[in-house]
């Protein structure tokens, strides 16, 4: 009895798993799609494009931007960052209090 217990739980994880492994490469999918959709709108239009980010390795930011309107992606992006390690440290905090 304990070992059809065993292998029916061992079945259900491994079927949560795969779905969030399936979760996983949608997103990722989508995020390619996303980007695809971004350059082709671009090239077709003709239109002039912005990007700006904040790539964080550990406590070090990389900053980037191109584009006419650059300067403020790079800083609504380098806000959004800090506001990220900000509810970081808190909520971790706040889990170490629990």
């Amino acid at each position: 009895m304990l070992k059809a217990d065993k292998s029916e739980s061992d079945e259900e994880g491994t079927s949560i798993s795969r779905r969030l492994l399936g979760f996983l490469i949608l997103g990722i999918a989508l995020v390619f799609v996303g980007i695809a959709v971004l350059v082709v709108a671009s090239l077709v239009l003709g239109g002039s494009g912005s990007v700006g980010g904040v790539i964080f390795i550990g406590p070090f930011p990389i900053v980037f931007g191109a584009g006419p309107n650059a300067d403020w992606l790079i800083v609504i992006s380098v806000i959004l960052g800090v506001l990220s390690i900000i509810l970081f440290l808190v909520l971790n905090r706040r889990v170490r209090r629990v």
